[in-house]
Order: C-alpha cells, then sequence, then structure tokens
C-alpha cells in the first residue's frame, strides 16, 4: 500500500502546472470486523479501504477533493487525472486563505508498530468461555491502519500501526448491563480472561435488589471508563490554543487565573504511545509527548496549522479541532485491587455518559451514571445503583476532592467505526473522589 501512494505522489508530481504545489494525505486500513451476540458470531468480514486528499494550491488559493483508490493502477490514475482538473477550475473561484499553512522543511520518515494481533479463532474460543451461560455482546475490529503524506516539495511520510479492540457487555435480566472493553496492540487472553471475571461478578451483583442513593455529595470511584469519559469532554476546547485566545475554553481559569488541578494529575498528549500518526494532514509533525498538564498546572496548549499562522506560534502538530487524540493520564498509588477498601461507604461508578457543560467558563459538567454503579458499603459491593445525575466542576473533581489515582491504567480504544477505524485512544488511572454531587 505504502509504494502504491507513492507512485499516487509521483504521478500528481507530474501534473502540475506553473507554480502550483500539492500535498497529500492517506487513510488506508485492513481490518476484521465480527459482531458477537449471545456468545456467538452473528457477523464477519473484512473491510480494505484506502482514500487520498489532495490539497491543490497556487500562491495562497487552494481547492481540496478526496477519492477512494482501489489500488488498480490504471483506474485510479484516470480518477486522479480527473480531480487535478477539477481542483484546479474550482480553485480559480476561491478567495485567498489568509491562515494556509502546510510543511515546507518537515522530514520524511516511516515509523510501523506492530502489534501481536490473534487469530480470530483465538478471540472467539475467549469469548466463548467469557460468555459460557451468559449474554455476551460485543464487536471485535482488528488489524493495520496506514497514513501517508506526500507534498510536491519531496516529503514523504508513511505511518502503520496494529491494533484490536474488543468492546463489549454482559447483559442479565430488566435491562442490567456490564460494559467493557479490551483494546492494545497485543493481545493477552489471561488478561482479558481476567476482566471477564470480573465483570460477571459485578453482573452477579447487579442481581441484588436496587437501592436508591439520596441526593448530595458521596463518596465514589470512578473507574477508567468514567475518567476517560470526564477527559474526552475537557477535549472540547480545553487544551486547544484558538479556544484559549478566544476565551471559549473551559479551562481558561487555568491559564488566566490562578485555578489548578490537584498535584496528582499530569496529561499529556502522548502520540508516541498512541495509534495515531506521527504526523498531521498537513505533512507536520508530531512531537512524541506534549505536556498539557503537569502535577495540576497547565503548561501547553494544542496548535493547529491554521491557529499557528492566525496567532503567530509554532504549531505542535495538533489537528484542526486541537483536540487530544493520543491522551495520557498518569497513574497514582492507588492498587486497583484495594478501591474497594479505600471506597469504604460510597459508590463505585463503572462509567459516565451524555455529559456537557452546565457551567463551561467554570469547568462545570453534568453527566449521567451509566451500567454498572454500585452502592460500597464497608469495603465490599452491596447493592446495585439506579441511573443519577451528577453536577460538578472538573477543578473539584480532580482538584481538592481528588483522594488518589489508580496505579494501573487501562488503555482504551475509540470503538468508533464510522467510515473508518478511530485512531483515537487513551490511557488513564481509576480516580477515588470523596464527594461527587450528584443531584437526582
Amino acid at each position: 500500500m505504502q509504494a502504491w501512494f507513492e507512485e499516487v505522489a509521483a504521478f500528481l508530481e507530474n501534473r502540475l502546472e506553473g507554480g502550483e504545489i500539492f500535498t497529500a494525505s492517506f487513510v488506508g486500513e485492513t481490518s476484521d470486523f465480527v459482531r458477537i451476540n449471545r456468545g456467538r458470531v452473528r457477523q464477519a468480514g473484512r473491510v480494505s479501504q484506502r482514500h487520498v486528499t489532495l490539497d491543490l494550491i497556487e500562491g495562497r488559493r487552494h481547492a481540496t477533493g478526496t477519492l477512494a483508490l482501489s489500488a488498480e493502477p490504471r483506474a485510479d490514475r484516470d480518477r486522479l487525472d480527473h480531480l487535478v482538473r477539477d481542483l484546479r477550475e474550482l480553485r480559480g473561484d476561491l478567495p485567498e486563505d489568509p491562515h494556509l499553512l502546510y510543511a515546507t522543511d518537515a522530514p520524511s520518515g516511516e515509523v510501523r508498530r506492530i502489534g501481536r494481533l490473534p487469530a480470530a479463532e483465538e478471540v472467539l474460543d475467549a469469548v466463548r468461555h467469557a460468555g459460557r451461560e451468559r449474554d455476551f455482546v460485543g464487536l471485535y475490529a482488528a488489524g493495520p491502519i496506514q497514513r501517508g503524506f506526500a507534498s510536491s516539495l519531496g516529503q514523504r511520510n508513511w505511518f502503520e500501526s496494529e491494533s484490536y479492540h474488543l468492546d463489549w457487555s454482559f447483559h442479565g435480566a430488566a435491562g442490567a448491563a456490564v460494559k467493557c472493553d479490551y483494546a492494545g496492540r497485543e493481545w493477552n487472553v489471561r488478561d482479558f480472561s481476567e476482566r471477564a471475571d470480573a465483570a460477571a461478578e459485578q453482573l452477579a451483583a447487579l442481581a441484588r435488589p436496587v437501592r436508591t442513593i439520596e441526593p448530595g455529595r458521596h463518596r465514589v470511584y470512578l473507574a477508567p471508563a468514567a475518567v476517560h469519559e470526564l477527559l474526552s469532554i475537557l477535549g472540547w476546547g480545553g487544551f486547544g490554543l484558538r479556544a484559549h485566545r478566544t476565551g471559549a475554553s473551559p479551562l481558561l481559569r487555568m491559564t488566566e487565573a490562578d485555578a489548578r488541578l490537584s498535584a496528582a494529575v499530569t496529561l499529556s498528549e502522548n502520540t508516541a504511545d498512541g495509534i495515531a500518526p506521527s504526523f498531521e494532514v498537513h505533512g507536520f509533525a508530531c512531537p512524541d509527548v506534549v505536556p498539557l498538564v503537569q502535577e495540576g498546572r497547565f503548561v501547553e496548549c494544542l496548535v493547529s496549522p491554521r491557529s499557528a499562522v492566525e496567532y503567530g506560534v509554532p504549531t505542535n502538530g495538533a489537528s484542526a479541532e486541537e483536540s487530544p487524540i493520543s491522551v495520557d493520564m498518569g497513574g497514582g498509588s492507588l492498587a486497583r485491587d484495594a478501591v474497594l477498601r479505600e471506597i469504604g461507604n460510597g459508590l463505585y461508578v463503572g462509567n459516565l455518559w451524555y455529559l456537557n457543560y452546565s457551567d463551561k467558563p467554570a469547568c462545570r459538567t453534568t453527566g449521567m451514571t451509566r451500567f454498572a454503579t454500585f452502592a460500597v458499603d464497608n469495603g465490599v459491593l452491596a447493592a446495585p445503583v439506579p441511573a443519577m445525575r451528577f453536577d460538578e466542576t472538573i477543578y473539584r473533581l480532580l482538584g481538592d476532592a481528588l483522594v488518589g489515582l489508580t496505579r494501573e491504567r487501562e488503555t482504551i480504544l475509540d470503538s468508533d467505526t464510522y467510515g473508518r477505524r478511530s485512531t483515537r485512544s487513551a490511557r488513564v488511572p481509576g480516580a477515588l473522589v470523596d464527594g461527587l454531587t450528584f443531584t437526582l
């Protein structure tokens, strides 16, 4: 696939006229998908696709178009030739772009992150074992993902990463469910089995009589999936330069006032350990690590190429949305197997959803508990709790109220497969919080 993309770049170079420049970005994948219901395969298939996005530039005018590649040389060349002509015609009717920026001196390079992906039968054996006498529902996706960049200035970049993602649930009576996922680059059947056993214990606990909890502040443990949801909403402008400069960031008080999080909180954009490419679509390299929050203090914004031009600062390879795509949260000293004991009397929250801002300038967030949430009595899962709404500021959740973070962290891959498999990922711990405010 890389060789064909380089042939495409060479073909495009020969189609340029006058002072034209092109940049081209490539996305491709070969993915196995397996849909599972009641522990059995209901659908299986493989998707192989590749697309190229061409930006045809002359001065500060440019036009962009995307087409699917078939890897059949003659057909692809004919379609690329038509695309070049169409973009050239379109560009003549477009105004100059004052924020246009593309790489002119970035290095070429190749990065390959080869995983240890299991054979499909190995996954299904593990699923059948975990799902015995249970309603196991899930979607498994795995395989290599490719990204490429080329320009008429001679730059060539290629990125390839192998990963798997099993997004699954155990379902019980009356709509009760425990949602889990297992993702990464190296499959470990023992690790998966331990997760399945823990989920089975929670499923059994969900069969107990439900306990209603009064609104107010409760001591809670937020599992990694719940912490990930909190970090995801922070990604809506929390770390982007444009949002900070326009006053739209929910974390503006961290850069313009003296607000800070707990000294236990360290966040970074860790491209080196994620599954996203090491360059962005305009050819700029992504640093291995961009520090976002260090020991509770805001450090650095994510800067897209367009923001770099607008605000006169260097880009650090951020996407146009300036949102983390390989977020990494440092762990703490709390042992995962000591979580229930450390909760004492409180709540175990497996996940959150429907998050939104109730007061964005104050970084106040509201949302609902989801799936397995339990009352904990004297360090023991005592009873399931129905869905509850919380309303709390991140400054308090990850600030004064934060008791500790787990030493162990989980890798969470975005399960989105709309159009193509996502390359977003996160590595996060669980968090023990002394007083999360529930409103109903």
